[in-house]
């Protein structure tokens, strides 16, 4: 009966603990992707503007210009690909794609 009372102590403190972990943000991202469909995923953005413009330009886009994270979490601007202007966005999966 007595190795019964520390094992109940014990989980009255652990499942409030855990209860208590909260959601965890979104992964930064690691790889250059580009999605060709110009689908972008919403959701909470930690990415700085900064690693913003290197994770475009790693998806091939040179002169990345007037990058801004919108409501949805997602960062548009301009870039230039094989010669040719387009818009660009980045989702915080790391989901690069053109077009509006």
């Amino acid at each position: 009966m007595k190795s019964i009372i520390p094992l109940c102590l014990g989980l009255l403190i652990a499942v409030p603990a855990q209860a208590q972990t909260g959601a965890k943000p979104n992964a930064a991202i690691k790889t250059a992707h580009t999605v060709d469909d110009g689908t972008v995923s919403r959701g909470a953005n930690s990415v700085t503007e900064k690693q913003a413009r290197a994770h475009i330009a790693k998806s091939g886009y040179t002169q990345v210009s007037r990058l801004k994270k919108d409501k949805d979490g997602v960062w548009r601007g301009m870039a230039q690909k094989d010669g040719a202007t387009v818009h660009v966005g980045l989702d915080f999966k790391g989901n690069v794609t053109t077009g509006e």
